[in-house]
């Protein structure tokens, strides 16, 4: 590359990757290794600038594929790299950035041929790549190094060891994007991958026991949100405009070196739409997922997902030793901020999902929090723009509403949070409402979505036990959310009547018409249509019957709809929960007879209100308490690790793939 070489239409031109990838020999102690690796040159965070570096380095990967057998400097590389991380600590300590800067841009070099050697070859052929050396000819080398596993286990040590500094930004974010092209194998298989070569260097061997380490190096990355570093870090020159080593600073007018900055000095114009502000954080929480969603291998565990499972809280003064190998501990109020503001994304909510499912401390600490609107709003907002997020975040998202409630003190603690002026809710303004009443009107607003459009029952079905868990603990619903539960029984019931309807005239057509193959389809769909109804009925039911006194906007709009009930009286699928409804209808319905015709508004309610206390409990028969807990499906992979490197695919900083050959998952994929 060479000091001068700064932009993507440089590279093919440049004499010394031109000698790298040649067919001669270069010995790693060769002045030709400072010249290569002293460049400027503006590292891509744009899919854009990604893809432009991809198909300049995809031909000359290729060329030095052929000649790396004879040569052995791709090695040679990875070994110049591999010599200046041994002093990188001791670097940063003495803020020696020239040594920063050319460590890290001989590893952007190893990460760039990399990422093309993947595509091309399969595991077996990469590690040979990496041991090819130069031999003097008859001589046999015998030197028994795994250059592939000491790169992998140095990237790790790398990440841990090294501060965040503004220095070090680059070649942190350098490491761990350079970890996620090594796993990207995964990119190129239809199946889950659960073992290999770079899979056994990550969870045995030397890495094994930076588990915990890197783990929380990781999540502290993304803890901290750190900002790529303006590209005012630069080498600066002697005055006379000579001096720094190697003559980099010559016909540099300035004076001035950038040291490579991640879309920094020489970005396109109108490039900054597509980068992300936070490059490091975004990246890092790729990498925890991505190793966090590993297979168990055939004779042990995920290390990753151990670590995840079992950290601690830093306040956590507990002195037993947890049983649990990789454990750690991190700040969980960090933590809870850091996934509140960022929810946005699908890694995030991905991470959230994955703390809350999989780690016991800190779903205790979540569901202990008295601000819980912070993580719920956010949640919500994501299944409000149903119409604009793909499935799968919409899926994360109304399961970690599942997990939450769960828990009962969840439940009644969000009728007690009142919010004002929700300025994404859009449909009606509310200028004060519990957040118990959002969520409600937001998980029917996602069923009646779900009806229209996607009709999966996947989605009712995590929708419908959400509000199941949480009937029972009802409090003072919001007079629009009591009106939205009824008028959603009012549309599954019209779509009933309609589905019977249909089932009626093709049982009366024809005989021998094709009609009649449609059968089968509208049984299917009655039956799902019943199940949402009984369901519904039970919610309803669960309310009444555990906190009616707490809830006279329900009874009001459960009265005056009554009408709707009547016709599933006396339907085999609904006789049992309907008793409950028709004993309170007509106990209400009873005392506003007494009161006379033309009540207002206001004297209804005053009714209901005093009926709610009047009505004797031991009418209302029992039935078993509506909970409902989310259990992950077998073989939880075949969702997850697609998913993940979908998020890496699409999100992943700097980094483009050329869909073509992408086996894991389709290009419609979230």
């Amino acid at each position: 590359m060479g000091a001068n070489t700064s932009q993507v239409s440089d590279l093919s031109e440049s004499q010394s990757i031109r000698t790298l990838i040649g067919p001669d020999a270069i010995s790693e102690n060769e002045p030709f290794w400072n010249q290569l690796i002293s460049f400027t040159f503006t590292s891509p965070t744009c899919s854009a600038d990604a893809k432009l570096l991809e198909e300049a380095v995809i031909p000359l990967a290729k060329t030095l594929i052929q000649n790396n057998p004879r040569s052995g400097n791709f090695g040679a590389l990875v070994r110049v790299f591999l010599s200046r991380t041994k002093e990188l600590k001791i670097s940063t300590e003495c803020q020696d950035q020239l040594f920063i800067w050319q460590a890290h841009n001989a590893l952007f070099l190893v990460r760039c041929l990399l990422k093309v050697f993947i595509r091309e070859m399969n595991e077996e052929e990469l590690h040979l790549q990496f041991s090819y050396q130069e031999r003097a000819p008859g001589t046999y080398d015998s030197i028994c190094e795994d250059l592939l596993e000491e790169l992998v286990c140095n990237l790790v040590h790398l990440i841990v060891e090294v501060p965040l500094l503004d220095i070090t930004y680059n070649i942190l974010f350098e490491a761990v994007t350079t970890l996620l092209v090594l796993m990207s194998y995964q990119l190129f298989h239809k199946e889950v991958l659960k073992e290999g070569l770079i899979y056994g260097y990550l969870t045995r061997g030397q890495c094994l026991s930076l588990t915990s380490r890197l783990v929380k190096t990781l999540l502290y990355n993304f803890i901290r949100q750190e900002k790529c570093p303006p590209a005012t870090h630069v080498l600066q020159t002697q005055s006379d405009g000579g001096g720094l080593l190697y003559g980099l600073a010559s016909g540099v007018a300035s004076g001035l070196w950038s040291v490579i900055t991640l879309g920094g000095v020489g970005s396109r114009p109108g490039a900054e739409q597509d980068q992300n502000p936070l490059p490091l954080s975004n990246q890092s929480l790729l990498l925890l997922l991505v190793l966090a969603n590993l297979t168990d291998g055939l004779d042990c565990p995920n290390p990753y997902r151990q670590a995840v499972t079992c950290f601690k809280n830093t306040q956590d003064s507990s002195s037993i030793p947890s049983p649990q190998p990789h454990t750690f501990q991190i700040n969980f109020n960090s933590l809870y901020t850091a996934l509140c503001e960022q929810q946005k994304s699908d890694q995030v909510t991905l991470l959230l999902y994955t703390l809350l499912h999989q780690n016991s401390n800190m779903r205790t600490y979540i569901l202990s929090r008295t601000d819980m609107e912070n993580l719920v709003l956010p949640i919500l907002e994501i299944l409000y723009h149903v119409e604009e997020r793909n499935s799968h975040h919409v899926y994360m998202a109304l399961i970690i509403l599942l997990i939450l409630t769960e828990d009962d003190t969840f439940n009644r603690s969000i009728h007690e949070v009142m919010l004002k002026n929700i300025s994404w809710y859009t449909e009606r303004v509310l200028t004060e409402i519990s957040l118990g009443s959002l969520l409600i009107l937001v998980v029917i607003r996602t069923i009646q979505f779900n009806m229209t459009r996607t009709r999966d029952k996947y989605l009712h079905t995590n929708c419908l036990a959400a509000l199941a868990n949480m009937s029972a603990q009802f409090r003072n619903l919001h007079q629009y959310a009591a009106q939205r539960i009824i008028s959603l029984f009012a549309l599954l019931s019209k779509k009933h009547n309609k589905v019977l309807e249909q089932a009626t005239q093709s049982l009366r057509g024809p005989l021998g018409a094709d009609d009649r193959t449609a059968l089968p389809d509208y049984a299917q769909d009655l039956n799902v249509i019943e199940e949402v109804i009984r369901m519904m009925l039970e919610i309803i039911n669960s309310c009444l019957s555990n906190s009616l006194h707490h809830n006279p906007n329900l009874l009001y709009a459960l009265l005056y709809k009554r009408e709707l009930f009547e016709q599933f009286r006396s339907h085999p699928s609904f006789q049992d929960i309907m008793q409950n409804l028709d004993t309170v209808i007509g106990f209400f319905s009873q005392r506003l007879e007494q009161e006379g015709s033309d009540l207002s508004v206001e004297r209804v309610q005053e009714v209901i209100k005093k009926g709610a206390v009047a009505l004797p409990k031991e009418r209302l028969k029992k039935f078993p308490e509506l909970k409902f807990k989310y259990v992950e499906e077998e073989q939880p992979e075949d969702f997850f690790v697609p998913y993940v490197w979908s998020l890496v695919f699409n999100s992943g900083v700097g980094l483009h793939w050329n869909s073509q050959g992408i086996e894991l998952f389709g290009m419609d994929s979230p």
